[in-house]
């Protein structure tokens, strides 16, 4: 039980401290000045941070162990997430959400083996509760955040949320305490079948990533056009969610004429879109193979919501759109799914993960600062949405390549022979 609160509190934690400041901006820009390159900075510190720290967790884990290092993480964001609130400028506004951003990094590495190693028999159970949890704290923070604010004030309403990431410590520093923190998961015997060392309780999900990448592996993905396609999902999905993160509120202020609480609900809601999907995709992937499809239905409701933001957009009609462009969170577990489910042994996952997600954060760190610096060139957001648009658009050929039912081993070995 300590182990699945803090898990899911841990889960909790890694979105509710993206999602939680951007309806916020017109109540921080009252106290101080917000330049366009801060707030475009603040969004593209996610990615940055979560390639960073996601290379160097692997490090502090093999020193400390999983659960300490998870502990402090959560200590990380929450101390972040304290001292944001307590921000007097833009300069420290950003440093501390770099900080915050820096846990969140090392918490998106540790889920998947924290999982692995207390519900080996649970896998598919556990992520779907970690994924529903993490797309909760990614609805639930822009909701609230405005009506906080003008109750309590911004400072008390970014701050709040550091409460769960502490709350969140607690079990695993509980466990360590008591000592009762559980063993690793067993290692297959070397003369063991690849196809018998995978656990049962994986196939529903495919395999976990749980130890280092092999550097010959993850040399051989940069040879093939299936890992980089999955890569471009990915990093779609990662550009929609934090420039969506960073921008959506000013963007359908400006072009709806809507107040800031309306912007941080319709923020919550492109949010929600994305939680059907985690529950739906996995099954809809792995048992009736629809990644094609619903990687059409992501792309084609992404770029209906750009075009209805664009041409349509009113403070009614707004709501449609977003929630229509909002179906892009359908990317997300989607290639959450086509990591595990493209690579045949474990030791193919890690290769497979490390590669897609650092990749796929590079492609997004970009965007974030792009939108804005282009808003502040054309004094609107056509450009800005005529390029996110063009984001979906260029994806569309590497979702039909990440569609083919095969693994990256079976490419190498069509390509270059023996795996």
């Amino acid at each position: 039980m300590l182990a699945v609160l803090g898990i899911l509190l841990c889960a909790f934690s890694l979105r509710s401290a993206v999602a939680s400041l951007s309806p916020l901006l017109d109540h921080v820009a009252a106290d101080f000045p917000l330049p366009t390159a801060i707030v475009g900075l603040i969004g593209t510190a996610p990615p940055v941070c979560f390639a960073v720290f996601g290379l160097c967790t692997p490090l502090l884990e093999r020193r400390l162990g999983i659960e300490r290092v998870t502990v402090i993480a959560l200590l990380v964001i929450a101390a972040g997430l304290i001292l944001r609130g307590l921000s007097f400028g833009s300069i420290p506004l950003l440093l501390t959400s770099a900080l915050i951003f820096a846990g969140v990094g090392m918490g998106n590495i540790l889920l998947p083996p924290l999982v692995k190693k207390y519900f080996p028999d649970r896998i598919g159970t556990m992520m779907t509760l970690y994924t529903t949890a993490m797309s909760l704290s990614t609805f639930l923070p822009p909701l609230v955040a405005v009506p906080v604010a003008d109750a309590a004030g911004w400072r008390f309403s970014l701050g709040v949320w550091g409460v769960f990431a502490i709350a969140g410590a607690v079990p695993w520093i509980v466990m360590l305490a008591a000592g009762k923190t559980a063993g690793q998961p067993a290692s297959p015997r070397p003369d063991t079948p690849v196809s018998q060392q995978i656990d049962p309780a994986e196939l529903s999900t495919g395999p976990i990533a749980v130890a280092p990448a092999n550097s010959r592996v993850f040399s051989r993905l940069l040879r093939l056009p299936l890992a980089w396609a999955i890569a471009v999902v990915f990093g779609t999905s990662s550009i929609m969610a934090y420039v969506s993160f960073a921008w959506l509120p000013a963007i359908v202020t400006d072009v709806a004429g809507v107040s800031p609480a309306v912007a941080g609900l319709l923020l919550s809601l492109f949010a929600a879109m994305g939680l059907p999907a985690s529950l739906l995709v996995p099954v809809l992937v792995v048992r009736f193979q629809a990644t094609r499809t619903l990687f059409a239905i992501a792309v084609a409701c992404g770029i209906a919501g750009v075009l209805g933001l664009l041409f349509w957009s009113n403070s009614v009609t707004v709501w449609l759109w977003v929630a229509i462009f909002g179906t892009v969170g359908v990317l997300f577990p989607l290639a959450l799914v086509l990591i595990s489910i493209r690579a045949r042994t474990p030791e193919s996952a890690v290769a497979l993960s490390s590669f897609v997600q650092s990749s796929g954060y590079v492609f997004a760190a970009v965007f974030p600062l792009l939108v804005g610096v282009l808003h502040d060139l054309t004094g609107g957001w056509t450009v800005s949405l005529i390029v996110i648009g063009a984001v979906l658009v260029v994806s569309i050929p590497f979702g039909v390549i990440a569609g083919r039912r095969r693994t990256v081993e079976d490419e190498w070995e069509s390509r270059h022979g023996r795996w």
